[in-house]
């Protein structure tokens, strides 16, 4: 089974007021099923989703991730307003959708979505404080979570092959709503 990658998490995470959430479309692309599934998992368990959990995109919103985000031009001709689920909303669909890649993936974006966030509680504190070893403390477990997300040793290992010996750089940058963060590492391949 393929586990989902922080990178093709990342560039699926839309920041609707101030929340990070995934469209429905992604959803179903991450679960391996049409979006009509989900959909459809949404509407026979209605009670499962209060305010808050699944939200409806205007046409005017519906137009503004289109052109914010490439991956989802394909939306621009569908007739239907696409929904966008919170974190609240994916732990409650994982309880209706039970196929193993679904609750895989779904660990994996909740796991994400804590690291996030703690990430963010750490730059902000960072910010705040002027305590030169808090804030180097708090750096360093910035770092630490930023790994874990990127996960780059596994990342850069897969494509590892026997050669001659190249020096490569692989740049990771990722925007995560609020901070948009780079990193570069260098491999040298034998």
């Amino acid at each position: 089974m393929n586990v989902v990658k922080f990178a093709t998490l990342e560039s699926k995470l839309i920041n609707y007021k101030n929340h990070l959430v995934l469209i429905d479309s992604d959803i179903a692309s991450l679960y391996g099923v049409d979006t009509r599934e989900i959909n459809q998992a949404v509407s026979n368990n209605t009670d499962k989703f209060p305010d808050g959990y699944i939200i409806e995109l205007t046409k005017e919103e519906k137009q503004e991730v289109i052109k914010k985000f490439d991956h989802l031009s394909k939306l621009k001709y569908s007739p239907h307003l696409p929904k966008v689920f919170t974190e609240k909303g994916l732990y409650m669909l994982a309880t209706i959708i039970k196929s193993e890649v679904a609750t895989q993936t779904t660990i994996e974006i909740i796991e994400t979505f804590a690291k996030v966030k703690e990430l963010s509680r750490n730059i902000n504190s960072i910010m705040k404080t002027t305590d030169e070893k808090m804030q180097k403390e708090l750096a360093q477990k910035s770092n630490k979570i930023l790994e874990e997300i990127i996960d780059i040793e596994s990342d850069i290992l897969e494509d590892d092959e026997d050669g001659e010996i190249i020096e490569t750089t692989t740049k990771f940058e990722f925007n995560l709503g609020f901070a948009k963060v780079s990193r570069s590492i260098k491999k040298v391949k034998k």
